[in-house]
């Protein structure tokens, strides 16, 4: 489908959303509602933008997160009289079972059916009066008197000076780190005698001879046990190789971000350290790297040398800049430059930034500016600023194939819009800029090779995926599937320059890989085509419960299907070509399905015939010792 110069592709309002998760319930309360985490007086609690998956009541969130009621997560409604009905947008994805042992409540589907026909209002007219849009589904209107899936004014991701001064979104930055994201510990009591092995397992693992935990070396890893959590493991079950338990966090809780798995090295951030494990064993592959204050963010990307970039605050308070580099070698756990990375303007904001690796180059992303560093030596290569005379801002960038730098323009005139650029990771210098009409919001980059876009438009309440061409600004094709897709894009992305932090989500040089929100039991990836916006094809998750893309690997799509309370989760390999019936690559042991899935905010990976699973997050309880990190293979 083709469009006007600079305008985005037409499209419905029901692409997948990003999750805006409260921290799960103290375990004590298990099923106990939780409230929003609080901003500072005068400011809005912060809901779910545009853009987030919205989460349907008594369903659990992305990678279990608990979910919450969204705008457009009932069945749709059709649009006001004399206009045409705009598609309802999907509910939060990934449904599944609650935290710890609770039964998950299904959703509730927004049509009959997987391949419901479209309704009476299945055509509508794209946002600039051109011909009628690809998506079917009816609008659902706002619920009455706003409430917790309302969304906040200005969509998902903010601009600084979209309607809110600087100072009172640094003030709501600094509330959702402290009040936002507490995981859910996992504590060391370990069950009478008389209970069956199989429960203790599930239920708080200390360690194994088998599966070792910590192997107290005195290496920092401590806490030795007895438990073995490959006992009664059943024929084909893949084994634990080790789990690992967190270090010990404030009360407030702390960021736990990347993991990486690389040269027979798995390396995790935590708090304030940095734990690096043997693949095989679990045992310290060297020691931990431990930082004078909190580690708030971490590179994604690693470099084509093997290092990675870690940020950490300058001090304790709440308000600590997060302005400290630190780049270590993966391999061995040496410290490269060190060097601290300064604001480029008065409201330009470092409570939270984001770290992205292109080539030989950093790029360190704050609320309005960016900063290139080169990669080998530390030194500053350039910055980019405001432009067309401080109208523009730069608030979000990529890494890994290229960089693109989304930018935030004449926020709150008749000319608010938002543009993407593609720069030079040598000087910083534009290759291409694309131009959004107002209203548009880019608010994540699905794949920077190829550059698939996701937006939507608040006014309009419709969404768009969009892929770009080659080296080009220019549209090559966008989404044209009626369906409710649910990737999952991060709890504090509204507030992030990390425009890249969607999991579940793939793309090839053919194909964009989706999940389907789960209406009822299994779920399916559908596989779009990139040359038409099509669905190309599409396979269902091999058991009850919601599979989901995680990368491409020697030319098939590699998925998690995630665990339940009375089964372990599995990794599948599917064809891209021919077959696409999934290929079991491990099924996790029904032992500890529970301690799986359990990581509410986690991350996973797929390295080598190895599966990692991490939380992203620690609570701080003061319950015990939390989870950190578990490892499966064969």
């Amino acid at each position: 489908m083709t469009q006007p110069p600079n305008q985005p592709p037409q499209g419905g309002f029901g692409s997948p959303q990003q999750p805006q998760s409260q921290p799960p319930q103290d375990p004590r309360q298990a099923g106990a509602p939780q409230p929003p985490p609080a901003g500072p007086p005068g400011t809005p609690a912060p809901q779910p933008g545009y853009g987030y998956p919205q989460q349907a009541p008594g369903q659990a969130g992305p990678y279990g997160y608990p979910q919450q009621p969204g705008p457009y997560s009932q069945p749709g409604q059709p649009g006001q009289p004399g206009q045409p009905g705009q598609p309802a947008a999907p509910a939060g994805p990934y449904a599944q079972p609650g935290p710890y042992g609770q039964p998950a409540q299904p959703a509730q589907p927004a049509q009959p059916g997987p391949y419901a026909q479209p309704g009476p209002y299945a055509q509508q007219s794209g946002p600039y009066g051109q011909q009628p849009g690809p998506y079917a589904q009816p609008q659902q209107p706002y619920p009455a008197g706003g409430g917790p899936g309302t969304p906040p004014p200005g969509g998902g991701r903010k601009s600084p000076f979209k309607g809110k001064p600087a100072m009172i979104i640094a003030a709501s930055v600094a509330a959702l780190l402290v009040a936002g994201g507490a995981v859910w510990a996992v504590t060391s009591g370990g069950g009478d005698d008389d209970k069956k092995k199989s429960e203790a397992k599930n239920k708080d693992p200390k360690s194994s001879a088998s599966a070792p935990v910590n192997p107290g070396d005195g290496s920092g890893d401590g806490h030795e046990g007895k438990e073995d959590l490959n006992e009664g493991r059943k024929p084909g079950e893949s084994k634990v190789l080790w789990y690992k338990e967190a270090p010990e966090a404030p009360g407030k809780g702390a960021d736990a971000p990347g993991m990486w798995v690389k040269d027979g090295v798995a390396v995790k951030a935590a708090y304030r350290e940095l734990l690096a494990y043997d693949v095989e064993t679990g045992r310290p592959a060297w020691p931990a790297i431990k930082f004078p204050f909190e580690i708030c963010s971490a590179s994604r990307q690693i470099s084509d040398d093997g290092k990675v970039v870690v940020a950490y605050k300058e001090g304790l308070k709440s308000s600590a800049e997060c302005n400290q580099l630190q780049v270590v070698d993966l391999k061995t756990g040496k410290k490269g430059w060190q060097r601290e990375s300064k604001k480029e303007g008065l409201f330009d904001m470092t409570l939270n930034v984001g770290l992205t690796i292109t080539d030989d180059v950093l790029m360190v992303g704050r609320s309005q500016s960016g900063t290139a560093y080169r990669m080998s030596d530390g030194k500053k290569m350039y910055v980019v600023r405001k432009k067309d005379e401080g109208t523009c801002f730069p608030d979000g960038f990529t890494g890994g194939e290229r960089i693109l730098m989304s930018l935030s323009c004449g926020a709150s005139t008749p000319t608010e819009h938002d543009e993407l650029q593609e720069l030079d990771p040598r000087t910083g210098k534009a290759k291409w800029t694309k131009k959004f009409p107002k209203g548009w919001r880019l608010e994540k980059v699905y794949s920077t090779s190829p550059a698939v876009l996701y937006l939507t438009n608040e006014d309009k309440k419709k969404w768009n995926i969009t892929t770009l061409k080659a080296g080009s600004s220019a549209t090559r094709s966008e989404v044209q599937v009626d369906e409710d897709f649910a990737p999952d894009c991060g709890w504090i992305s509204s507030f992030s320059s990390d425009i890249q932090s969607c999991s579940g989500v793939a793309a090839d040089d053919r194909y964009l890989y989706l999940p389907t929100k789960a209406t009822s039991g299994a779920n399916e990836i559908v596989a779009i085509s990139l040359a038409t916006g099509k669905a190309a094809w599409r396979v269902k998750s091999p058991t009850d419960t919601s599979m989901v893309p995680l990368k491409k690997q020697d030319g098939a799509l590699i998925a998690y299907v995630k665990p339940s309370y009375t089964a372990g989760g599995r990794v599948v390999s599917i064809a891209t070509s021919g077959s696409h019936t999934p290929k079991t690559l491990l099924r996790n042991p029904e032992g500890t399905s529970k301690i799986e899935n359990g990581f509410f905010s986690k991350a996973v990976d797929y390295v080598d015939g190895r599966f990692y699973i991490s939380t992203t997050r620690l609570s701080g309880t003061t319950q015990g010792r939390e989870k950190l990190m578990l490892a499966y293979g064969k």
